[in-house]
């Protein structure tokens, strides 16, 4: 509500701090933030929360993919005010060192990793794209991780590993 000077009363000031809750990998925490702030500081700075990564800082390369209901996003673009009651999913939300997703698993037996950087937003990715269309060809996974990209060179293998992981989880 805009007040007879100008300024907002009740609401946070651009640049000013507020707690904000977020619901990450099915637990709910609240952190002291501004809302223009990037969800992946907030993920990686204040929950800790390490697998996506920055790459670039404006949502061109992928390393910093998470899931927000479901979908990809990048979040190094993404303000953490805009989040919402969405859930919000990373790398750490799929599997665990036990117990890894199928996803993981395939990117590990396909030895899909060289430097490891981009697998996570790769793998992110890959999670939402095998969501919304299960059964694919080789050229749909190129197609659909095209914007995610590994300086290393390993598409060929990253690719693959998509496949394999949908032929495990019984999606092709």
């Amino acid at each position: 509500m805009a007040t007879a000077y100008g300024g907002t009363r009740g609401l946070p000031q651009h640049g000013e701090a507020m707690t904000i809750s977020l619901k990450v990998n099915g637990s709910q925490h609240s952190v002291p933030a501004d809302p223009d702030t990037p969800l992946l500081y907030v993920l990686r700075n204040d929950l800790a929360l390490s697998g996506a990564k920055f790459g670039c800082g404006l949502a061109q390369c992928g390393a910093c993919t998470v899931l927000l209901d479901g979908r990809a996003v990048r979040s190094c673009v993404t303000p953490i005010g805009t989040v919402g009651e969405a859930e919000i999913t990373t790398i750490e939300g799929l599997g665990t060192v036990d117990k890894p997703h199928p996803l993981q698993q395939a990117f590990i037996d396909m030895q899909a990793a060289q430097c490891g950087y981009c697998i996570n937003g790769m793998i992110m990715a890959a999670k939402d794209l095998l969501d919304q269309k299960p059964h694919l060809s080789a050229d749909e996974v190129r197609e659909a991780l095209a914007q995610n990209l590994c300086r290393c060179g390993t598409h060929n293998r990253i690719v693959r590993a998509v496949l394999h992981a949908a032929e495990k989880m019984g999606k092709t």
